[in-house]
Formats: C-alpha cells, sequence, structure tokens
C-alpha cells in the first residue's frame, strides 16, 4: 500500500520504520527542510530519534499536496492542537485532487476549548466522500522501543469493522502486534487522559515520593480515566486494556515519556512554560488537564487527581496544598466508582 506520513517527529517517524519493514511504500510529509533533507539524504532523524538509522526507502518531503496524492491512507502524526487545521487543509487537496483515502490518526489528547476526541474533529473537518473511514491506532508504544523493534502492541479502532482490519493488516508486524477495538470512543479517551496521569507521577517522583504513592496515584487515576469515559461514551472494559492500563502504565513509569518528563521538571521547579519551550516536543497532557477538568465539572463526575493538577498547573496550588487535599479527602468506598459502570454497561446491553 502507499501510505503518506503526515508528521516527521519521533512517533510518525518510528511507525514509518513499521511501515517499511512491512513492504509498504512509504511517503514522510513534515514541515521542516532541514529534517525532509536528513531523512532523505542522511537517512536519519536525529532531532527525535538520534540513534537510529533508517532505511534509504523511506522518503520524505516538503510538499503536502505530493504526500496527498501518493497515500492510498493518510497516517496523522501531527500534535492534537494542529490537527483541525491540518485537517482542513488535507480536505481541500483531497478534493482537488477527486481522492478518497482511508484516515488514521495516532494523536493523544483531547482539542482544548471544544473537549472533541481527534476522530471527532477529522469528521467535521473531512468531506465524508473523501475518506473510507477515519480510525485510530493507539496503545503503549513509546517511539523509541518502536524504532529498535522491540516487541509492541497497540490497537487500532474504528466503528467500521472494514476500516480497523485494514489498518490492523497494515501495520501488524512480527514486532509490532495489533489488536482490534470497536470501542472508538474508549480508545482515544484512554488515550488522551493517561496523560494526565502521567504529569502527576512525573511530580510524584520528582519530589521523592516512593512506589506506594505512585501506585495509588495510577490506581486511583485509571478509575478516573474510566469514570469520565464511561460518561462519553466508552465501554468501560476498554480502560482494562492496551489503551487504558497498559498506556498508562507506560506513559507514567518511563522516562521515555514526555508527560513524565513534564512532571520531573515542574517538581525540579522550572515553570510549565519554560519546559513547555525547551522540550521540544509536544506535552499533550498540559492541555488535557484543562479539557478534561471542564470536562468533569460539565459531566458533574469526581476526578481529583485531574483537579488537583489543574489547579498545580493553571491555578498556583502549592504542592503541600495538592497533598493535602488528595489524602484528606471525604472517605469513600474503594469499589463502588467500577461497580456503578459496570452494571450501567450490563444495564444498556
Amino acid at each position: 500500500m502507499k501510505i503518506s506520513m503526515i508528521g516527521t517527529g519521533s512517533f510518525g517517524t518510528s511507525l514509518a520504520m513499521v511501515l517499511d519493514s512491512n513492504g509498504h511504500d512509504v511517503l514522510m510529509y513534515g514541515r521542516n527542510k532541514n529534517t525532509v533533507n536528513e531523512i532523505n539524504q542522511e537517512h536519519s532523524n536525529k532531532n527525535y530519534l538520534k540513534d537510529i538509522e533508517l532505511k534509504d526507502s523511506i522518503k520524505a518531503t516538503n510538499d503536502l499536496e505530493e504526500a496527498v496524492d501518493h497515500g492510498e491512507m493518510l497516517v496523522l502524526a501531527v500534535p492534537v492542537k494542529a490537527m483541525r487545521s491540518m485537517a482542513k487543509t488535507l480536505n481541500e487537496m483531497l478534493t482537488k485532487q477527486n481522492k478518497k483515502v482511508l484516515i488514521c490518526h495516532v494523536a493523544k489528547g483531547l482539542e482544548l476549548g471544544t473537549h472533541k476526541r481527534v476522530s471527532e474533529v477529522l469528521q467535521e473537518e473531512f468531506d465524508e466522500n473523501n475518506y473510507t473511514d477515519i480510525a485510530v491506532l493507539s496503545g503503549p508504544s513509546h517511539a523509541e522501543e518502536v524504532s529498535l523493534m522491540l516487541p509492541t502492541t497497540v490497537s487500532a479502532a474504528s466503528v467500521n469493522e472494514s476500516g480497523r482490519k485494514i489498518v490492523q493488516d497494515t501495520f501488524i508486524t512480527k514486532h509490532f502486534r495489533v489488536y482490534e477495538n470497536k470501542d472508538l470512543i474508549g480508545v482515544e479517551v484512554g488515550g488522551a487522559l493517561k496523560n494526565i496521569i502521567a504529569i502527576a507521577i512525573g511530580i510524584l517522583d520528582g519530589l521523592g515520593f516512593g512506589d506506594n504513592t505512585k501506585s495509588a496515584v495510577i490506581t486511583r487515576g485509571l478509575h478516573e480515566i474510566a469514570r469520565l469515559g464511561t460518561k462519553m461514551g466508552a465501554d468501560p472494559l476498554t480502560f482494562m486494556g492496551l489503551t487504558g492500563v497498559g498506556d498508562l502504565i507506560v506513559t507514567a513509569m518511563s522516562e521515555h515519556s514526555r508527560n513524565f518528563r513534564c512532571g520531573k521538571m515542574l517538581a525540579s521547579g522550572q515553570s510549565l512554560d519554560d519546559i513547555i519551550e525547551n522540550m521540544g516536543m509536544v506535552v499533550e497532557g498540559v492541555n488535557t488537564t484543562k479539557a478534561a477538568y471542564e470536562l468533569s465539572n460539565q459531566f458533574d463526575i469526581d476526578m481529583p487527581i485531574t483537579n488537583v493538577l489543574y489547579l498545580y498547573l493553571f491555578e498556583g496550588l502549592t504542592e503541600d496544598e495538592a497533598f493535602f487535599s488528595l489524602m484528606m479527602r471525604e472517605k469513600t468506598s474503594e469499589t463502588d466508582g467500577l461497580i456503578e459502570l459496570m452494571k450501567n454497561r450490563v444495564d444498556s446491553e
């Protein structure tokens, strides 16, 4: 298959390597001319994957129209904040070329302001006659490890069985296993909200808290993800899988995770603005924290970790105040929330 990778960041590059290893004809699009030239001439992308050599069969271009013309599938590996504007431009080009493609995004976040999932943004911006399906590929998949062909397992989700099976068949290799999942909402919500918890864990790690504390926040954080996700229409069982607990673990416990690193930097006293400016990559969890905080208020859902992190990031809450707020909450039962979620699931069936 001819596939265009829209984005030349770390994850887009690692996925281009997976697709190339599967025999697909991959063309990457990027705005940075130096990066494109490096991919084409030096077969590397050292700003993002410094020790990785790319096969010369992987090509790159600065010409977005060329990329659209090339691809039977467009894989959108751009930040959530750039997704709507990119989708508008791609849609115009598809209309101009009278072309229909399968669209697969790999972004993990919620659009700030609208609180929409990425597939919702894409559905709003792409004309229906310009695409066969809109899918997402998501799961515990650090680009650094994917590029080294270390065993990785993810999910391909779409409301259409045919679309998610095409994505599954296109990406699956002996190193990169892909499961299909019909719960598009759950897969996208899990991939987005785990970044919030990862920032919180990074802060705790930077402040010297132990495994007991971090384990508690990860576990209770998963409850929050499931509560909000189910309210948004997801199947609660999805959060027990790769794009729930799986992605949460890998993002919250690894130095590869930019959200985890952001939290550690905050704990060291660096300002959020400086961290975002110096990171070199988008920290999706920052905007997602704001979106999830607003959604929790909209739906009247109890999300104490998310709420405290929001106040810490944006309202000047101190670390001591945050700790006291979480530990001295009103006493509750551990499983009541999960029992309610599962009961609602059974009732809906």
